[in-house]
């Protein structure tokens, strides 16, 4: 592209690029999106500049462009289960740890914050109480009482995960 092309590339996109993003907004609902969209369709436009920057219709065509951008954004397999409501979803993710069974794992995501830590610290970590208690900032009676609640219930729940798997193979 010649010089003054690209000139006056960036003073169009300069002008015209909040418009856009209002536009791609009005389509999307999406900030982020449309900031994606704009960047997209600038993109597009910039390849085509010289042959388009002269036209009469640029402004239609720049609509048409952006509008596309959208649509093959649309249409792409992953955005149909993604939420768009602008509410993120909480969701547990686990990295799986070599050496210890995805039994457990899964059980310890199921405990109390408190009983977790304070089994994962003493058991796992093999820390006294008196460390224990240092790290949660509380009394060794409750790390005491918070490490036999959490072992009773990770008893409780590979029992039921075993009588799952149980169920499951007959």
């Amino acid at each position: 592209m010649k010089a003054e092309d690209d000139t006056g590339f960036r003073d169009f996109a300069r002008a015209r690029t909040l418009s856009m993003r209002r536009t791609a907004y009005l389509l999307c609902g999406d900030w982020h999106l449309a900031e994606d969209l704009v960047q997209t369709a600038l993109f597009k436009l910039y390849r085509a500049w010289p042959r388009v920057k002269d036209s009469a219709g640029f402004d239609n065509y720049m609509r048409r462009v952006l509008l596309r951008c959208w649509l093959d954004e649309r249409r792409r397999p992953w955005r149909r289960r993604e939420n768009r409501d602008g509410i993120v979803p909480e969701t547990e993710h686990v990295d799986r740890i070599p050496g210890i069974s995805d039994i457990l794992v899964d059980a310890l995501a199921k405990l109390p914050s408190k009983q977790r830590a304070a089994v994962v610290m003493r058991y796992c970590d093999d820390l006294s109480i008196a460390e224990v208690a240092a790290a949660m900032r509380c009394s060794e009676g409750t790390v005491k009482s918070q490490t036999s609640r959490g072992l009773t219930t990770l008893r409780q729940i590979v029992d039921r995960l075993d009588l799952t798997d149980r169920s499951n193979q007959t």
